[in-house]
C-alpha cells in the first residue's frame, strides 16, 4: 500500500471518530510540501471540512490529530501549521519499506489490480492514403503509452485503428494509382490536382504495371475498384510496418467499408430516424443535434444519396458501446475540436452516455532543425514520416519527445536536442541514470543486496525512497486524467534524485560493507523503478551508452 493511500486511511478514520463522517478517501488530499521544514507530507483535510463543521480549522485540526492511530500509517509526528494544515513526519524506516516491496516484486512494481473497467482507446487512425507523418508520430505515442500505462492500472484496454478505407480520399488514390499504371505503359494521364504525388505511389503504380501489364488501362469501376484494394493493401501494409518499427502496435484494425458492407452504418441512421431526431430539408436528411447541445444541426445523407463522413463514425461508436466498453476514448487531431459535440450528440440520441465518451484533442507539432522549422506536406509526398523521424533521432527519442509535454499543448519537435549526447537532453538524462545504476551493480556484483535499510537515513537517501514510492500514485493518476506527460516528469524526477543520490553518497565501500549493501539494494531499486517507468512510454532502458 503507498503511503498516500494509508495517511488517507488514517485521516478518514480520524474524522470518523472525531466528527461521525464518512469522508470518501478520494476526497481526501495528500500532498509533499513544497519545504522540507513541513514534513514529509501534509494535508488540508481540516480545512475542506470547515463549511461543513462550522468551525475554525484548527479546532477542526486538533480534533482529527487527538483521534489519528499514527501507528497504523507510521507517521512518527503531526504539526498543524498555518490556517490548519496537517503536516506528517513518517518514521525513517517507512520509506525504507519500498525497496524490498520493489525488490519482490521486480517489473510488476507500479501493477495495479485489475479495476474491471473496459476501456477503447483509438488513436492514429490515419487514411490509408499515405504514410504516417508528425501528427501521426504525436497521436501514436500518446495513444500507445497511455494504453501501457492504464495496463499497468489495471484497466481492461483495447488499442484500436479505425482504417478509413472508404470514402472520396480512398477513390482518389485509386484514381492516383491507375494514373500512374498508365503512365508506365506509357500513356500520358495526369494525376489530377487532388491525386496524390508520392513517390511512394508511383512506385506502387509501377510494380502494379510490371505485375499486371496491360490488364487495367481504363479508368473503368473494376479497375479502379483493383486499384483501390491495391492501395489500400500498399498503404496499410507501410502503416503497420512503421507502427511496429515505432514499437506501436493495435488490437483491433476496424475497417470502414467493412461496416458499411455489414449495414450498421444504415442501421445508425434508421435508429436516429425511428427515434425522431431527423427531418428533410434542401434535399438532405438533417439530424437534430442541437437537440443535444451541438451549435448546428448536422447532414445526414447529401442530395446526391451518398452519407456523410460522421455516419460511420455514429455507427463505429454505436457499435463500440455495444461491444461492452465502459469508457470510449479517441485521440482526434486539432482540426477535429468542431466535431467533438456532433459526435457526443449522436451518442446521446442512439441512447448512450456521453460521458462515458471522451475525446482528447492532439495539437498541432513542428518538426524544428536548427531553429527554422522544417515544411511538410503529405499530399506531395514530401512530409516527414515517422519513418524519417526514427531513422534521423531513433525510437527512444521520437517517442519521449512526444510525449513529454501535455497533449493540449503545441509541440516544437526540436531535432538538434533529440540527438544530443547531453544532460540537456531529457531521454540522454534518464537512460544514461539507468545506465548509470547497471553499471554501479556490475562493479559491485561480488556484495550482496541487504534485506534491511535501517542505515539508510542521509536526506538523499530518504528523497530518493519518497520518489520510489510515488509510482504507484503517478500510475493511478496518469491513467485516469490520460496525462501521459505526468509519467516523463517522474521519470526525470527520478533520474535527478538517483544522481543527487549518487553524488552525495558512497554507494561502494569495501570498508563498510553493511552500508554498501544497502545502498546497492537502494540502487537496484532505482533501477527496477526507471525501467518500469521507461517501459510505461515505450523507450528503452538502456544498461550501457
Amino acid at each position: 500500500m503507498s503511503i498516500e493511500t494509508e495517511l488517507k486511511q488514517m485521516l478518514q478514520a480520524a474524522v470518523q471518530s472525531a466528527f461521525a463522517i464518512e469522508l470518501p478517501l478520494e476526497k481526501i488530499i495528500i500532498e509533499t510540501p513544497k519545504t522540507k521544514d513541513h514534513g514529509d507530507y501534509a494535508s488540508n483535510v481540516a480545512m475542506q471540512l470547515t463549511r461543513q463543521l462550522h468551525t475554525n480549522p484548527r479546532e477542526i485540526a486538533n480534533k482529527i490529530v487527538d483521534a489519528c492511530d499514527l501507528s497504523k500509517a507510521n507517521v512518527s509526528h503531526i504539526e498543524i501549521a498555518g490556517p490548519g494544515f496537517l503536516n506528517f513526519t513518517l518514521s525513517k524506516d517507512r520509506f525504507s519499506q519500498v525497496i524490498a516491496d520493489i525488490l519482490e516484486q521486480k517489473e510488476n512494481y507500479g501493477q495495479q489490480l485489475a479495476n474491471g473497467i473496459k476501456v477503447d482507446l483509438e488513436y492514429v487512425s490515419a487514411n490509408p492514403t499515405g504514410s504516417l507523418h508528425l501528427g501521426h508520430a504525436r497521436g501514436a505515442a500518446w495513444g500507445d503509452s497511455c494504453a501501457r500505462i492504464m495496463k499497468k492500472a489495471g484497466y481492461d484496454v483495447t488499442r484500436e485503428y479505425y482504417v478509413n478505407d472508404a470514402g472520396n480520399q480512398i477513390h482518389n488514390l485509386a484514381l492516383s494509382l491507375n494514373a500512374r499504371y498508365r503512365q508506365a505503359h506509357g500513356i500520358e494521364t495526369e494525376i489530377g490536382q487532388d491525386g496524390y504525388m508520392g513517390e511512394d505511389v508511383k512506385e506502387e503504380g509501377y510494380r502494379l504495371a510490371k505485375e499486371y501489364p496491360n490488364t487495367y488501362l481504363e479508368p473503368t469501376k473494376e479497375n479502379l475498384d483493383f486499384f483501390r484494394q491495391k492501395g489500400i493493401a500498399f498503404e496499410l501494409d507501410k502503416i503497420k510496418r512503421d507502427l511496429d518499427e515505432y514499437r506501436v502496435h493495435f488490437d483491433v484494425w476496424t475497417s470502414e467499408q467493412k461496416l458499411r458492407d455489414s449495414g450498421v452504418v444504415e442501421k445508425a441512421v434508421d435508429i436516429i430516424r425511428d427515434k425522431g431526431y431527423t427531418y428533410e430539408a434542401e434535399g438532405a436528411l438533417w439530424f437534430k443535434t442541437t437537440a443535444f447541445g451541438d451549435d448546428k444541426d448536422r447532414v445526414l445523407r447529401k442530395k446526391d444519396g451518398s452519407l456523410t463522413y460522421l455516419v460511420p463514425d455514429i455507427a463505429c461508436h454505436n457499435q463500440k458501446f455495444e461491444r461492452g466498453y465502459d469508457e470510449i476514448v479517441d485521440f482526434f487531431g486539432a482540426d477535429h475540436h468542431g466535431y467533438i459535440p456532433r459526435l457526443k450528440a449522436s451518442m446521446e440520441a442512439l441512447g448512450h452516455d456521453s460521458n462515458h465518451l471522451h475525446v482528447d484533442i492532439i495539437q498541432m507539432v513542428r518538426l524544428v532543425s536548427n531553429g527554422e522549422e522544417m515544411k511538410m506536406s503529405k499530399r506531395l509526398g514530401n512530409a516527414t514520416t515517422i519513418h524519417d523521424l526514427v531513422q534521423s533521432v531513433g525510437v527512444d527519442a521520437a517517442r519521449y519527445f512526444f510525449v513529454a509535454r501535455a497533449l493540449d499543448s503545441h509541440l516544437d519537435f526540436d531535432v538538434d536536442l533529440a540527438t544530443k549526447k547531453s544532460n540537456e537532453n531529457p531521454v540522454y538524462y534518464a537512460q544514461y541514470a539507468h545506465a548509470r545504476m547497471c553499471s554501479i551493480q556490475k562493479q559491485a556484483k561480488d556484495i550482496e543486496l541487504a534485506e534491511h535499510f535501517e542505515l539508510l537515513t542521509d536526506e538523499k537517501e530518504i528523497e530518493l525512497m519518497k520518489t520510489l514510492q510515488e509510482f504507484n500514485h503517478v500510475i493511478v493518476e496518469s491513467a485516469k486524467t490520460r496525462q501521459v506527460h505526468k509519467m516523463c516528469h517522474y521519470i526525470h524526477d527520478l533520474a535527478s534524485h538517483f544522481h543527487s543520490f549518487y553524488n552525495a553518497c558512497k554507494v561502494i565501500d569495501h570498508d563498510n560493507l553493511d552500508l554498501s549493501s544497502q545502498r546497492l539494494a537502494l540502487v537496484k531499486a532505482t533501477q527496477t523503478v526507471l525501467a518500469n517507468a521507461l517501459d510505461c512510454i515505450g523507450v528503452t532502458a538502456v544498461e550501457s551508452m
